[in-house]
């Protein structure tokens, strides 16, 4: 019997976790495509972006996790188009054929239709951007060494975050942290409250999805760290160095960190009757496209509307993309066995956050209750190390936190992957403000 052909498109969460599941499967080949061709942690690009953590920690290749597994193949490239009556992909480095494909692309940020912030605000979606932020943030700092307009430098002082889900209290605790412990020892010109962090948000409160109590205890740690929250303020436009809020406020900042919001991805030849709201392929039990026959779709990528626990789809988080992935896996194998396929069933193990050193929330399921402070950012730790793909990274990333929380951490003023000289301008404020801009 000829084997199956499975092509999963992404490398996250959910596309790695059902590649892996497959490997060395009888009957089935796969591919899996990427325009990287490395797997990354998500939930540690803030450490990247903050120095606290160096690419290597949470990245590794996909050839390399694939090793040993002769049935697991990689492909460098993105998906331009789907030609479904063919069973044929278009990629940006050519034309592959499947039998199942999978669509596992997960999320990008979401502008909201605003192009000025999409131009210059710093999103916060994958390596390149945390590394693009972090050196951004040392080169503020180093401007800021020589800069002598009052003006200039009152903008500089000022860093807005909006967005105040997990990531954007992860990165403004960060940052806080950064301010408040290592700032001075990197760049003597700047006093520890020199810098102003301001973490806005839409709704009444941080951190929405979870509960109440990790919300009031995570508002009022960032506020002890010295980051003024404001909550129920919409960011409505961002241009010359002036964040506008729509009920007429503005803060002026040369930074504004985007975290509001994400969208899924959409692909040409996939049929606009597959989408839902957010641009989520509507999906059966068993993760197939409503509508068509070899299309499937896991993790953020997809809504799953069957699972009577979750009748408006589960939550875009990494533990539904894992379990995905694993559970589609389960059902290739079945397909080859001819055996009957199983619906999946979301096992939901909780929501964590962390917010600065031996602060965090964890709310628990089994059992119900949250967990702050200490006990939570331990738990947190932990269960982040273990998350990790590979032995590689966890080593890795347990000794960078070590010399983070015990040593001074060295690597957070290291600025890496560009040509930085040519972004210093040392004339005329004006020439300073645009070279200040993000590309």
């Amino acid at each position: 019997m000829t084997d199956k052909k499975i092509v999963i498109i992404g490398g996250g969460f959910a596309g790695v976790n059902l590649a892996q599941h497959l490997g060395n499967k009888e009957g089935l080949q796969v591919t899996l495509v990427d325009k990287n061709n490395y797997n990354f942690f998500p939930p540690l690009l803030y450490q990247l972006a903050t120095g606290m953590l160096d690419v290597s920690s949470i990245s590794i290749p996909f050839r390399v996790l694939f090793n040993g597994k002769d049935n697991l193949h990689f492909r460098l490239g993105e998906l331009e188009k789907v030609i479904e009556k063919e069973n044929k992909i278009i990629l940006s480095t050519g034309e592959m054929t499947y039998d199942y494909l999978v669509i596992a692309t997960g999320t990008k940020s979401n502008f909201f239709g605003m192009d000025n912030i999409k131009k210059n605000a710093l999103p916060m979606k994958n390596v390149n951007d945390a590394i693009k932020l972090r050196n951004y943030l040392i080169m503020e700092g180093e401007k800021y060494s020589f800069c002598t307009d009052e003006d200039e430098k009152r903008k500089m002082r000022n860093i807005v975050i909006s967005g105040a889900g997990p990531s954007g209290v992860e990165i403004a605790g960060m940052i806080a942290e950064m301010r408040n412990r290592k700032l001075q020892n990197i760049y003597a010109e700047l006093k520890e409250e020199a810098l102003n962090i301001y973490l806005v948000d839409g709704a009444p409160s941080v951190l929405p999805p979870m509960r109440e109590k990790s919300q009031k205890y995570s508002k009022a740690s960032l506020e002890k760290m010295g980051i003024e929250v404001k909550l129920n303020k919409m960011v409505a436009d961002y241009k010359d160095d002036k964040v506008i809020f729509k009920d007429g406020e503005i803060i002026e900042t040369k930074t504004l960190i985007w975290t509001a919001g994400v969208t899924a991805i959409k692909f040409d030849g996939i049929s606009e009757d597959y989408y839902e709201k957010g641009g989520r392929l509507a999906v059966d039990a068993f993760n197939k496209v409503m509508g068509s026959d070899s299309i499937y779709s896991i993790g953020d990528s997809c809504i799953q509307k069957t699972d009577p626990d979750w009748p408006e789809g589960h939550p875009q988080l990494g533990s539904v993309a894992q379990q995905q992935g694993k559970a589609l896996a389960k059902n290739f194998t079945r397909m080859v066995q001819n055996k009957e396929l199983e619906p999946f069933d979301y096992l939901d193990k909780g929501t964590m956050a962390i917010i600065g050193d031996k602060k965090a929330v964890a709310d628990m399921v089994f059992p119900k209750t949250t967990l702050t402070g200490f006990a939570a950012w331990f738990a947190w730790l932990f269960v982040h190390l273990f998350l990790l793909v590979d032995y590689r990274n966890q080593w890795k990333t347990f000794w960078n936190w070590t010399n983070t929380y015990i040593g001074k951490g060295h690597s957070q003023g290291l600025m890496v992957g560009e040509n930085v000289y040519e972004n210093l301008v040392m004339t005329t404020p004006m020439e300073m403000n645009e070279g200040s801009k993000v590309s």
